[in-house]
């Protein structure tokens, strides 16, 4: 299954052009074994803040992330057996106060391994996601993202892995396909909150990843509540944002 799903990621993207470097943070999360169930239907809100992030624009007319709010509602949809859908609706405070509806981001995800409600065990799928989002956010102004879902949930620890490949959909960078894995490790401190930590890189073109000191290295922090998850994070080069401050609120 997993072997089937990987060369179904690469036949994909083969297919797509390539992604600038610079992207929206809008949702900063690893995905692990959560689904819709047939016939119901969730929210989520995502709020991210960068008190000291990046101030030199990769592109003309990019609004940098140095002192920006996001917020981000998600809708999503159980589709099917293993597959839910969801809908991404990006607003934005930029630093020096501007308002923007950033765009919209659509999403699939099929996860045909997954332990049962309350069980442990391995689970694996995929995520397959197309944004239309302002140039001013992400410079082609279509992008797609592909990410592969690998991980395990015990009674204590839960381990998760998305070694998510990117691409633009439109604009002058064809041929490029982007690798921006993120990691997940948490343990149940106590009944009903789990601590751990998050990292999420972008090492630039799969087949000529860029150098170290221009890579997006992000490390968080984080604590886990049934309907919170919330992290301080710490960019590790020169190319990340310094400090960021998330939290998704379920409902």
């Amino acid at each position: 299954m997993i072997r089937f799903l990987v060369g179904g990621v690469l036949a994909l993207l083969a297919a797509f052009p390539a992604p600038a470097r610079a992207a929206l943070p809008d949702e900063i999360q690893v995905y692990t074994d959560d689904l819709e169930e047939l016939g119901s239907h969730g929210i989520e809100l995502h709020v991210n803040t960068t008190p000291n992030g990046r101030t030199t624009p990769e592109y003309p007319g990019e609004v940098v992330t140095h002192h920006g709010i996001r917020v981000t509602p998600e809708i999503s949809w159980g589709l099917a057996d293993n597959w839910d859908g969801g809908i991404y609706l990006p607003f934005v405070r930029t630093g020096d106060g501007a308002y923007f509806l950033a765009g919209a981001k659509f999403r699939v995800k099929y996860l045909p391994l997954r332990p049962s409600e309350g069980n442990t065990g391995f689970f694996a799928g995929v995520n397959v996601e197309v944004a239309f989002v302002q140039e001013r956010f992400e410079q082609s102004g279509r992008t797609a993202e592909i990410r592969p879902i690998v991980g395990y949930r015990g009674e204590k620890w839960l381990f998760s892995f998305n070694p998510i490949l990117e691409t633009d959909l439109a604009g002058g960078k064809q041929g490029e396909i982007a690798f921006a894995p993120a990691f997940k490790v948490s343990r149940r401190a106590w009944p009903g909150m789990a601590l751990g930590a998050e990292y999420y890189m972008n090492m630039g073109e799969l087949s000529n990843s860029a150098p170290r000191d221009e890579q997006s290295r992000v490390l968080f922090l984080t604590a886990d509540t049934d309907r919170i998850n919330f992290g301080i994070g710490y960019g590790m080069t020169n190319a990340s944002d310094r400090w960021t401050i998330k939290a998704i609120f379920s409902f």
